[in-house]
């Protein structure tokens, strides 16, 4: 992103346009990440553009929600949410490289949800050492497998990303095998909880 300040004020119009045509109790605040040494960070809401941007660096947006309605956006995973800040990435044209530099959450969904992944690589790590056999984690967001990546490079164990579009998952391994063919094609387990919700009425 070139101009942070405008970058800011064109996420603050999208999610004035958002909460208010979806009639939503929402507040937002839009942020500028990664400021250099005593520059203060700017911020933004419906009203109140951000100031004191610079160009370039590796700084970044960051929008947080408050609000009675923030579990419309962490519904379902936080699918709203994720949605949002994929349009976002869209409208600023960023390259798939640049996608980092915007963060939405909220009530701090995401942290937790991080520290969900954690715990969950954690365990994967445990299974596959002491079984030698592959793990399949549930598809996720484009976000999330990038860092269940990181976080699972810290294991020593190869992983891959295997699947299409929404379907896209990540596979663990046991240490010493490559990623097979054979699993690359292979979905991960569905739990009867995940086969309920996709047949209940919307």
């Amino acid at each position: 992103m070139d101009d942070l300040a405008q970058a800011a004020q064109t996420i603050a119009k999208l999610l004035q346009a958002f909460t208010t045509s979806g009639g939503l109790r929402l507040r937002f605040r839009v942020k500028l990440r990664g400021a250099k040494p005593g520059e203060a960070d700017g911020a933004a809401g419906a009203d109140r553009p951000a100031e004191g941007a610079a160009n370039g660096g590796s700084r970044s947006l960051y929008v947080e929600f408050s609000g009675p309605d923030t579990y419309v956006l962490t519904g379902r995973n936080g699918e709203v949410l994720n949605a949002l800040e994929h349009i976002a990435t869209k409208i600023l044209r960023l390259e798939p490289e640049e996608h980092d530099q915007v963060s939405f959450d909220a009530d701090h969904f995401k942290a937790n949800r991080d520290r969900q992944l954690r715990e969950s690589a954690a365990s994967a790590v445990e299974h596959v050492r002491a079984t030698g056999r592959p793990h399949s984690f549930p598809a996720m967001s484009s976000r999330e497998r990038r860092m269940l990546h990181l976080i699972l490079s810290e294991s020593g164990l190869p992983t891959a990303s295997s699947g299409e579009g929404a379907g896209r998952f990540v596979v663990l391994y046991p240490a010493g095998d490559e990623p097979s063919a054979a699993m690359a094609g292979r979905q991960p387990e569905r739990r009867p909880e995940r086969i309920r919700d996709a047949f209940r009425h919307r």
